[in-house]
């Protein structure tokens, strides 16, 4: 049992770097710089600001209920992400660690973490439409497909869980 906790899981190791990235890249300092130093009509000055989609703050001078809609998407893409490293059936089938199938069921939660996240924080907006809720999916599966290889990196060589 010892050497077994010496190994990383799947779902764990992904979560960690889920949290890692909304922590770091959505911080209002990380924001605050790549808006202001970083051409956005770039490729990588795009992506870097694409980094801080799931953004999050905290500012005394908004209203509460921007400050948690926007709070609880960053929330949702790192709960979200566990969520689905559980559900995707990628890394259970997988019968040896560190396959295509792993780093594949990371990137794809990350996608749907995205992407639910986004829709279930715009239902907290005064006027939610339709339309707003597909821009919002849209934007947050464009962040986790654009984002979500680094999640695919992290779940590779983790065991599933307890019972792998």
């Amino acid at each position: 049992m010892a050497t077994e906790s010496r190994f990383k899981t799947a779902p764990g190791a992904g979560t960690l770097a889920a949290f890692l990235l909304v922590l770091i890249f959505g911080s209002p300092w990380y924001g605050d710089w790549v808006n202001s130093s970083v051409d956005g009509d770039t490729g990588l000055g795009w992506w870097l600001r694409l980094l801080h989609w799931p953004a999050w703050k905290f500012d005394s001078g908004d209203s509460l209920r921007g400050v948690i809609v926007g709070d609880l998407r960053a929330i949702l893409v790192v709960v979200l992400t566990l969520v689905f490293l559980i559900l995707l059936p990628g890394s259970q089938l997988a019968r040896a660690r560190g396959t295509i199938s792993q780093f594949l069921a990371g990137w794809a939660a990350y996608i749907f973490a995205g992407a639910f996240a986004a829709l279930l924080a715009m239902l907290f907006f005064t006027d939610p439409s339709l339309l707003g809720a597909m821009r919002a999916s849209s934007s947050g599966a464009t962040y986790g497909l654009f984002i979500g290889w680094i999640v695919g990196l992290a779940t590779l060589g983790g065991r599933r869980g307890a019972a792998d």
